[in-house]
């Protein structure tokens, strides 16, 4: 999530209550989730085990809750809370849960229909020639291009399935990120595509979206891919282009699945993936498979 105006660093630690690292007018533009982080964005840690992945990574201020040696070039936050806190900046520089509001800054174009059912947030913009059936539910910050139709029942920008167990129970991180759906994309019916955490899941130009398939946050699917049903993707997923995703098929966060793959039915995605054709519930290369399974009805 970008700020609407650059802020400082003793802006934000007076917000939160943490202690600053680094010098008071250190530029800070935004918030990101880890995977997704940008220099001038703010990446929290709060586990000693991800402490060098989030001072290496891209974002130049670390929002952690222990004062370490800061990286040349950056700055750090130190709280002793950094979820907690995470989600105070996001908030407050983004309004969430608007659906009760009256509506604002609606841009849609020429040629579109939506249906009266249908549920729009505030701050979405639809391009020309575009179908929303109804029953749909478009959230907040949503982003739909040209010549795109989503089928009923869909809901597009649902809050990330992010949460840390506190005290006995489950705490979210806010979701404040957004939908992109690009060009020529088609979603079909009673599928959810959750928006990203501070960033956005992204459809590619041209992908094709049966019934029931759930996306998860920050997700990035390519250009002309083609998903069957029953097909559930989890967070930080990158998908490339021209992919085929047959159905039933689940997709572990964070896992990366290459430009032109195939997923057979029912397949398992638990790493990242080269070009090919894969089945199985550990995504096995198809023709060993099949070579595998040979094997062993020759056994008999």
């Amino acid at each position: 999530m970008r700020f609407h105006s650059p802020q400082k660093l003793k802006t934000i630690a007076d917000l939160i209550g943490a202690k600053p690292v680094g010098p008071e007018d250190f530029e800070v533009l935004g918030t990101n989730e880890i995977h997704r982080v940008q220099p001038g964005d703010i990446v929290f840690v709060n586990h000693p085990k991800y402490y060098d992945k989030a001072l290496q990574s891209a974002a130049t201020i670390i929002l952690i809750d222990k004062e370490v040696e800061c990286p040349e070039g950056k700055a750090l936050l130190v709280s002793d809370d950094p979820f907690r806190d995470f989600n105070r900046i996001n908030t407050h520089f983004t309004r969430i849960y608007n659906f009760t509001e009256e509506l604002h800054d609606v841009e849609i174009g020429e040629g579109t229909h939506i249906h009266p059912s249908a549920v729009l947030g505030n701050n979405i913009k639809i391009g020309k020639n575009t179908l929303i059936f109804p029953n749909v539910v478009i959230g907040d910050r949503t982003v739909i291009g040209d010549n795109v139709v989503i089928q009923s029942g869909t809901v597009l920008g649902g809050d990330a399935f992010y949460y840390r167990k506190l005290n006995g129970s489950f705490d979210r991180l806010i979701s404040v990120g957004n939908v992109v759906i690009e060009d020529n994309v088609e979603i079909g019916n009673n599928c959810t595509i959750d928006r990203g955490v501070t960033d956005s899941t992204i459809i590619g130009e041209g992908s094709v979206l049966d019934n029931q398939i759930q996306v998860g946050h920050d997700t990035v699917i390519g250009k002309k891919c083609l998903i069957a049903s029953q097909v559930g993707i989890a967070g930080c997923c990158i998908i490339g282009d021209e992919v085929t995703v047959w159905g039933q098929v689940g997709m572990a966060s964070g896992n990366t699945v290459a430009s032109g793959t195939v997923l057979l039915g029912k397949t398992g995605v638990n790493r990242d993936l080269e070009k090919g054709t894969y089945i199985g519930m550990f995504a096995e290369d198809y023709k060993t498979y099949l070579k595998k399974e040979i094997k062993l009805r020759n056994l008999e």
